[in-house]
C-alpha cells in the first residue's frame, strides 16, 4: 500500500496513479465507506468499476452514473485529476500564492484553463461556517490596488474621480483577526461607520473586545472598545492591531508579487484564499502540516460548483456561499 504523500514531491508521484487519486478524495469525501449519489442523495450505488473509474446508481434518473469529480468543484473538468491535486497542493502550500502562469507551465496546462481551475479552488476555500471571533480582536481597513499613474487612461479617469469621492480609487478591504486564533476579511464598499458596525456585530460574539487604530468608523459599538493611536505609538501594552497588519502583508505580497495585476471583481475570492492558509497554519498551540492543510481543503469540495460563465459575470453565481 503506497503511503499517502507529506509533501509536494510524494504528492507528483503519488497522484500521478489515477487510482490513487480517485481512493484519496472517495475516503475523505465518503468517511464511512459509503458512496452517496450526487444527483437524489440514494446511497443505493453499485460497486466501484475500475475499468470506467465510476460508480453507477440504481435509481433511474439523469447522471445515475458519476465519477469522483461529480458534486464537487471539479465537475465536467477535463483536466485529469493528478494536475487537479498537484496544483491544489501548490496553491495551498505556498505562503504567496501561485500565478496561473506557473501552474500552467509546472501541470501543463493552458494559461486560462489554470486561471479557471484556480478560481475553483479558491471557491472551496471559501467557509461561510465559522463561527463568531472572540476574545481581543484586531480590527482594520486596507486598500487594494494600483497607482493612478501606472492605470490605462479610462481607469485612471474612473480612480481620479473615486479619489474626489474619498474613495482614493482603490477596493477597501476589512479585516478582523482573533489573537491567536483566525482571522476573517470582507470586500466593503466603504468605512463609514454604518458599514463597520454591521460587520462588528455580524463576526463578533458578546463580551469580545475590540481593538482598532483611531478611526472614527468604530466608535460607538456595543463592545469594549481599545484604541491604538497610531500618531503617537503603534503599541500599548496589549493594544495593537500588529497581528491584522501582518495579515494584510501577506496579503498583499501574493497580490502584488505573485498575481501582479486583479480585478476588485475578483478580489473577494484571493481573501478566501489567503484566510484559508492563515486559518489553517501552524501556531506554537497546534502543528499543521501541508498534508493536513490540503486534506482540510479537499473536505470543502464536494457540494460547490463554479461555472466559466459564472466566473467572467455573464451569469449569477449559483455556488454555495
Amino acid at each position: 500500500m503506497n503511503l499517502e504523500p507529506k509533501s509536494l514531491q510524494e504528492a507528483i508521484v503519488y497522484f500521478s496513479d489515477p487510482d490513487n487519486c480517485i481512493d484519496y478524495l472517495a475516503v475523505r469525501r465518503w468517511p464511512d465507506g459509503t458512496v452517496v449519489c450526487p444527483t437524489c442523495d440514494s446511497t443505493s450505488v453499485s460497486a466501484f468499476n475500475r475499468e470506467r473509474r465510476t460508480w453507477k446508481c440504481s435509481s433511474h434518473h439523469a447522471k445515475r452514473e458519476f465519477s469522483i469529480k461529480v458534486g464537487t468543484v471539479m465537475e465536467e473538468s477535463p483536466i485529469g485529476l493528478d494536475k487537479w491535486l498537484t496544483a491544489t497542493w501548490m496553491v495551498l502550500n505556498c505562503k504567496n500564492g501561485v500565478s496561473s502562469c506557473e501552474i500552467a507551465r509546472t501541470v501543463r496546462i493552458t494559461q486560462k484553463s489554470a486561471w479557471f481551475m484556480l478560481h475553483r479552488i479558491r471557491l472551496a476555500l471559501h467557509d461561510d461556517s465559522a463561527g463568531k471571533l472572540g476574545g481581543q480582536v484586531e480590527m482594520d481597513e486596507t486598500f487594494i490596488g494600483g497607482k493612478v499613474k501606472n492605470m490605462h487612461k479610462n481607469r485612471a479617469i474612473k480612480s481620479v474621480a473615486a479619489k474626489q469621492r474619498g474613495i482614493i480609487g482603490k477596493t477597501i478591504v476589512v479585516g478582523m483577526l482573533e489573537r491567536n486564533g483566525r482571522v476573517k476579511a470582507q470586500v466593503v464598499e466603504s468605512r463609514t461607520q454604518a458599514v463597520l458596525h454591521a460587520l462588528v456585530n455580524e463576526h463578533l460574539a458578546p463580551g469580545t473586545i475590540l481593538v482598532s487604530d483611531e478611526h472614527g468608523g468604530y466608535k460607538g459599538t456595543d463592545f469594549e472598545h481599545q484604541v491604538i493611536n497610531h500618531a503617537i505609538e503603534y503599541v500599548n501594552g496589549k493594544i495593537h492591531t500588529n497581528g491584522i497588519e501582518n495579515f494584510w502583508s501577506l496579503l498583499k505580497r501574493g497580490l502584488n508579487g505573485t498575481y501582479v495585476s486583479i480585478e476588485p471583481f475578483h478580489l473577494f475570492r484571493y481573501l478566501d484564499e489567503q484566510m484559508f492558509r492563515y486559518n489553517n497554519r501552524s501556531t506554537k498551540k497546534r502543528n499543521v502540516t501541508d498534508a493536513d492543510r490540503f486534506t482540510a481543503a479537499l473536505l470543502n469540495f464536494p457540494g460547490k460548483r463554479l461555472t466559466f460563465a459564472e466566473l467572467t459575470g455573464k451569469v449569477c453565481e449559483t455556488s454555495a456561499f
